[in-house]
């Protein structure tokens, strides 16, 4: 007998609100609207257009024959590559029990909120999956607001305000620098003063560099240098290195909070068991001393670095108000000097002005709102990615010296993209 009945599924209700990742989603409708026959300008995801370096790939290639299931925490010779890493970067010490890897450091995140115990303090605009992931798992989330007039970058004396209505409560700050969806970074300076306060009130940080290399002068400073008993550094292959789709992540935990790791590999050997070991092996070449990677390094942040200036230098030609790029691929736009003029077209919202410019150019670009601002907010992330690196890196001139010349044949999609934002934006 067949019987019919269907059970009977009660949804988590703490998915109630949420969808698919926004970064995903347009990517996904990118996809199909050129699969009709479109021309799209892929601006919205995030995603290194530069290929893998040539060691890391042959290091791929010379270990596909890896199969066995490694160690929760990571294989133990990339886990003593990363620990070197980490001490000639930032001079801090660190015992490969204090590292874990994982299947993408976004995975890793989502471990961390759910074996941490606290509420959870996100300054926005942040990474669309930093408040779903903390919404999913039910942890109370303070999303602390920054302004434009602070260059998007949350203060002192913002942490100070919150930290003193309750001193004893449990936090985990996440910050991210160069910021995405911002392109800002913070400085020393910056850096020192929050690490004061954060020390002050026995706030863990999530730092989250996994854009540091990407930092355009080439001096990338970490919060770890300031408050490293209490920092838990994030970083990965996906953006310095183009191996988004490699899923590789690393966290660094402080030693007096080992206890972290071990939760998280406890979780780890119950959800995804190990990170591949093909690719942990490749990661060995990514992480070690090599002047063939770091030039590869400097020259993908220069391409992204005189990119990101020509983009906002015509962004800014407009009444467009936009902070120039310091890392990353991203800029953050703000439209609202059109805002009575995007009103006589019916459009009130960031999501209904992304949506229309998506349809009427083919530029695909996010709404301010899935970052946090309110839809009312007339801001954006601009994703400089659209071209193909693997060329852009081909033809590198020897002198160094990338002219608008040089972006226009080699990056020409993205310059492209942004000329028709501006003539979309004039026309209106």
């Amino acid at each position: 007998m067949i019987y019919h009945n269907s059970p009977i599924v009660h949804l988590n209700p703490n998915l109630g609100g949420l969808s698919t990742s926004a970064t995903i989603a347009i990517q996904q409708l990118c996809r199909k609207m050129q699969s009709e026959g479109h021309n799209i300008y892929k601006l919205g995801l995030g995603q290194s257009p530069f290929p893998v370096p040539d060691p890391v790939v042959k290091a791929l290639q010379q270990n596909a024959h890896q199969k066995d299931y490694l160690a929760v925490k990571g294989l133990e010779e990339l886990r003593l590559t990363l620990a070197e890493n980490h001490r000639r970067t930032f001079d801090v010490e660190c015992d490969i029990e204090d590292i874990i890897v994982g299947p993408g450091s976004k995975e890793l995140m989502f471990i961390l909120q759910l074996v941490y115990d606290g509420e959870i303090l996100i300054p926005m605009p942040a990474w669309v999956s930093y408040y779903p992931q903390a919404r999913i798992i039910g942890r109370p989330v303070n999303r602390i607001m920054t302004e434009r007039e602070n260059n998007w970058k949350i203060t002192a004396e913002q942490i100070e305000t919150i930290c003193r209505l309750d001193p004893s409560r449990n936090r985990l700050l996440i910050l991210n620098y160069p910021s995405n969806p911002t392109g800002q970074t913070y400085t020393a300076e910056e850096l020192e003063e929050l690490a004061a306060v954060l020390a002050k009130y026995k706030v863990l940080v999530l730092s989250d560099e996994i854009y540091g290399r990407m930092t355009f002068s080439g001096e990338h400073t970490s919060i770890v240098s300031f408050y490293p008993k209490g920092t838990i550094f994030s970083g990965g292959l996906s953006k310095w290195c183009g191996a988004g789709g490699w899923r590789f992540g690393i966290f660094i935990v402080p030693e007096a909070m080992r206890w972290i790791t071990d939760a998280m590999a406890t979780v780890a050997s119950e959800t995804f068991t190990s990170t591949s070991a093909p690719i942990q092996y490749a990661a060995v070449a990514a992480f070690q001393d090599n002047p063939e990677i770091d030039s590869y390094v400097e020259k993908c942040r220069a391409i992204l670095a005189a990119l990101g200036g020509a983009v906002g230098t015509t962004l800014q030609k407009t009444e467009v108000e936009v902070l120039p790029a310091q890392g990353g691929f991203y800029v953050f736009p703000d439209f609202s000097n059109y805002a009575e003029r995007l009103e006589n077209r019916g459009i009130f919202a960031s999501s209904q002005f992304c949506d229309t410019l998506l349809q009427e150019t083919g530029v695909a670009i996010l709404p301010g709102s899935d970052f946090g601002r309110s839809q009312d907010d007339l801001t954006a992330r601009l994703a400089f990615v659209d071209f193909d690196g693997a060329e852009a890196l081909r033809n590198y001139p020897a002198d160094g010296q990338l002219d608008m010349g040089y972006l226009q044949r080699y990056c020409g999609k993205t310059i492209d993209a942004v000329d028709k934002i501006v003539g979309w934006l004039e026309a209106l």
